[in-house]
Order: C-alpha cells, then sequence, then structure tokens
C-alpha cells in the first residue's frame, strides 16, 4: 500500500534504474520471477538458483489463477520451494500463503512484531474489502530479526528490520546478488502508507535512512510497482537521503 505524494517536485532525471521489462529476471546465480496479484496489484516473487530451491516471497494471490499461474512456473522450472517470507503481514501480501504452505509443505516466516496482523488476517480482509474468508492462516513457521540469514539453495539473504508500514516490516537483502525485497516500505518514487494501525511516519523514516547506507546499485523489488535502485530512488525520491 504506497503513500500518496502531493506536491512533488519534479526531478530533472529520470533514468530508468536498469532495462528489461520481463517479469523473470536472472543474476550471477539467482532468477528472480515476478507474478502481479490480487485487485491491489501486490508483488509475489520466486526466487530461485541453480540448486533449484527456492524462495517464495509475500504470496499475495487471491484468485485460483493466480495461485495456478504460480504454481504452474514452479512445476515447470523443476523447482523445489524450501522458504516462504513476508516482508510484513497486511492482507494483501499474505493471502495466498495458505494454498502456497498447503501444497509444499512449509511454513511462512515473517517478523514477530507482525505476528499479531498475521493472525487477525479474516479481520484485515473484512476491513479493506469488505469479505469474510473461509480459511484460516497456517501456522507460523518461525520469527525473524535484524541480521537474521535466511538461506535456501545458495543464497543468503541478511534480514533488515525496517518498521514503519507496520511494526514488523523487513527487507531481506543479499549482498552478493545485491537484490533486496522492501515489501511497502520502499517503491520507485514513494514509500509505504503510515496510517494504518502499526504504522509510524517516524519509524519508517528512520527505516529508509537505514537502507540507504546500502550500496547504489542493490537492485529493490517492492511490494507494488516497478523495481527500482537504491541510487536511482536516493537521485529522485523526496522521502530518501543519506
Amino acid at each position: 500500500m504506497r503513500f500518496n505524494q502531493k506536491n512533488q517536485k519534479p526531478f530533472a532525471l529520470r533514468l530508468p534504474p536498469y532495462g528489461g521489462g520481463r517479469g523473470e529476471r536472472p543474476y550471477l546465480d539467482m532468477t528472480i520471477k515476478k507474478f502481479e496479484v490480487n485487485p491491489l496489484q501486490e508483488n509475489c516473487y520466486v526466487v530461485s538458483d541453480d540448486t533449484k530451491e527456492c524462495m517464495i516471497v509475500d504470496c499475495g494471490a487471491f484468485y485460483p489463477h493466480e495461485i495456478q499461474a504460480i504454481t504452474n512456473y514452479i512445476l515447470e522450472n523443476n523447482l523445489k520451494p524450501v522458504v516462504c517470507a513476508l516482508t510484513h503481514a497486511h492482507f494483501d501480501h499474505i493471502h495466498g500463503v495458505r494454498a502456497i504452505c498447503d501444497r509444499y509443505a512449509i511454513k511462512p516466516i515473517l517478523s514477530q512484531k507482525d505476528e499479531e496482523l498475521y493472525n487477525n488476517f479474516g479481520e484485515q480482509m473484512r476491513m479493506f474489502m469488505q469479505a469474510d474468508v473461509d480459511f484460516t492462516m497456517p501456522e507460523i513457521g518461525g520469527f525473524v530479526k535484524d541480521n537474521d540469514i535466511v538461506r535456501f539453495g545458495n543464497q543468503e539473504f541478511r534480514v533488515i528490520e525496517t518498521p514503519g508500514h507496520t511494526r514488523g516490516g523487513i527487507f531481506f537483502y543479499n549482498e552478493k546478488e545485491k537484490v533486496a525485497f522492501s515489501g511497502d516500505t520502499l517503491f520507485m518514487g514513494s514509500i509505504g502508507r503510515t496510517d494504518f494501525p502499526g504504522g509510524s511516519m517516524f519509524q519508517i523514516i528512520q527505516s529508509l535512512r537505514m537502507v540507504t547506507q546500502l550500496p547504489d546499485d542493490v537492485k529493490v523489488y517492492p511490494g507494488h510497482g516497478p523495481q527500482t535502485t537504491i541510487g536511482y530512488e536516493l537521485a529522485s525520491n523526496p522521502y530518501l537521503d543519506r
């Protein structure tokens, strides 16, 4: 869920952060496939390497055809999901977690600070979507905190706590590949909303100041919208500075 910017001054330099427009992006030893799902156009990612193990990030799929697209991709590429990672626990990022975890016998990991939000999934759906759901969220597999390492295949992602959009917002950062999944903390040209319960403008600005210490060429994969880089956001995003 993005922050609604007003009175933003245009920035003169608007170069694309990097080329290409396909949903799948290979790196040194990693492939990232994006699926845009649900009415809020949330980004779910399947991240894999040549071991065929993979991590699914923020499965917010609402509809059977969205789940089918994700599982078809996994099957067609002979992947083995071993991690279900959540950057935060808003309903639009976790709706498909039940289907994914049941199918692949895995459990989600997230910050303990978002445990209550995760467990209130049904209430979130009623509040934001005026909808009742007929399933509960799967049991949490574990909690992660600042500087924990999440591993699959040959990959290591460090957890960076980024509260502000929610109390338990986190980045998953791979230093070797220079890749970060930012959830709804940072978008191209914008930041996450802070007017929901648990949100804090002060905290999100502090979080952003911390993540801007990452190298400029770190590729950022947000929870909504296109990919970007730390350097591009420093040059163009009015909420960021060093």
